[in-house]
C-alpha cells in the first residue's frame, strides 16, 4: 500500500504548500463556489493569511482539497497516529474529561467554544466557527492562520492526506457523522 502513496505524497506536498514558491498555500471554499482566484498584486490579501498573498489553486490542488473535504479513501491507522500529537492535549471519549484542551468527542457539527468547563480564549470564542469539514481542515492545517491569538500551540498538519485521515479517525472515534459537518 506505501507503493501506492509514495507517488503522491510529492503532489500532496504542493498541494498543502500552495503548489509554487510564490504562493503561500491555500484557503479552502467548498467545491462548488470555489474559483480560482486572479493573482493578487503586492500588498493586497483576501486570506487573512500572514504573509498577505492570495492563493492561487490550479485544478490538481483544488481536486487533493476536495479529497481532504470528503474524506474518501481516508486511511484510519495513519489517522490514529497523526492523532498521537493531539492526545496530549485531547480526549476523544464521550464524556471525556478536559486536558490541556477542550474533549473532542461530538464537536462534529457545531459551534466551536461551546463546551461546557473548559476555557477557551475570547479569540476562539469570538470567532463563530462552526466545526464543519472546510473548517476543521483549516484548523489543523495551522490553527494560528484560522484564528490569530488562539491559544493552541500546535503548529498544524501541513499534508493534506493526514489531515483527511486525522479527520476521518477522530470522527470516527467520536461517533461524528459526515452529513452533519456537509453543507
Amino acid at each position: 500500500m506505501l507503493r501506492h502513496i509514495l507517488p503522491l505524497v510529492s503532489v500532496l506536498a504542493l498541494a498543502a504548500c500552495g503548489g509554487n514558491s510564490e504562493d503561500s498555500g491555500y484557503s479552502v471554499e467548498p467545491a462548488a463556489q470555489a474559483e480560482t482566484p486572479a493573482p493578487a498584486s503586492p500588498g493586497s490579501s483576501t486570506t487573512g493569511r500572514a504573509d498577505d498573498q492570495e492563493t492561487v489553486r490550479t485544478a490538481a490542488e483544488q481536486h487533493e482539497i476536495d479529497e481532504v473535504l470528503s474524506l474518501a479513501g481516508a486511511d484510519l491507522s495513519n489517522g490514529a497516529r497523526q492523532f498521537r500529537r493531539c492526545q496530549s492535549c485531547h480526549t476523544l471519549n464521550e464524556g471525556g474529561r478536559h486536558t490541556i484542551g477542550p474533549n473532542l468527542h461530538g464537536i462534529a457539527g457545531n459551534p466551536a467554544a461551546t463546551r461546557d468547563g473548559f476555557a477557551y480564549s475570547r479569540q476562539l470564542s469570538e470567532a463563530g466557527l462552526v466545526w464543519d469539514l472546510a473548517t476543521l481542515n483549516q484548523w489543523i492545517e495551522n490553527p494560528r492562520d484560522l484564528v490569530p491569538g488562539n491559544r493552541m500551540s500546535f503548529v498544524g498538519l501541513r499534508n493534506a492526506t493526514d489531515r483527511r485521515d486525522v479527520i476521518a479517525f477522530i470522527l470516527q472515534e467520536t461517533g461524528g457523522e459526515l452529513e452533519t459537518l456537509e453543507e
